[in-house]
């Protein structure tokens, strides 16, 4: 393989502004209502959904008279792929995490990048085993088109045009040391 360069589009920055707009937005769009809380897909999806969730407690505190305490989960969609049997590689579970329930909540589920949508709809799967949310809201930090199925971000930080044989690499610094979104184009055998 030969290095790919990397074009920076998000920095460290760039990220956290992105995360408190999406936190202002779920906020406004959920004063009203009732439970709201916030559940990250594996890998990095959790841990955007760690730093939203601090954020969004805060903000609907101030417009619920102190009441804003919202529950934080993550989500394993390992075995809800439809693409599980094609991969080469067995998959890595995590484990989902939902210690509270999401019957009659609003669930906003948090993920890195949309490309297909088969991701989200997968996590939607898995949530939908736990219970009957009220709704399902979905927070993206990148949206990068090319869906595959019928699926819309209610929240995006970042609306980023590519094309198919381009890759959007999301890094966070609890997995990789560093808050950067790049795009780098397919790699090349040498």
């Amino acid at each position: 393989m030969v290095d790919v360069p990397e074009a920076v589009v998000l920095d460290r920055d760039d990220i956290a502004r992105a995360l408190t707009r999406i936190a202002h937005e779920i906020a406004e769009r959920n004063a009203q209502a009732g439970g709201v809380a916030i559940v990250g897909i594996h890998r990095r999806g959790v841990h955007l959904a760690r730093r939203l969730q601090p954020q969004l407690s805060e903000l609907l505190a101030s417009t619920r008279d102190g009441d804003g305490d919202v529950p934080l989960g993550s989500l394993d969609i390992s075995f809800y792929r439809d693409d599980l049997g094609l991969r080469p590689e067995a998959p890595v579970v995590s484990g989902t995490q939902l210690e509270f329930a999401i019957d009659a909540t609003t669930v906003v589920i948090v993920d890195d990048v949309l490309f297909t949508g088969r991701t989200v709809r997968s996590a939607i799967d898995a949530l939908l085993e736990y219970g009957r949310p009220a709704r399902v809201q979905l927070a993206v930090l990148v949206d990068r088109g090319h869906r595959e199925l019928p699926i819309r971000p209610d929240y995006v930080g970042k609306n980023l045009p590519t094309a198919r044989g381009e890759r959007v690499n999301v890094r966070v610094s609890e997995l990789d040391g560093v808050d950067a979104v790049t795009i780098s184009t397919a790699a090349v055998l040498a």
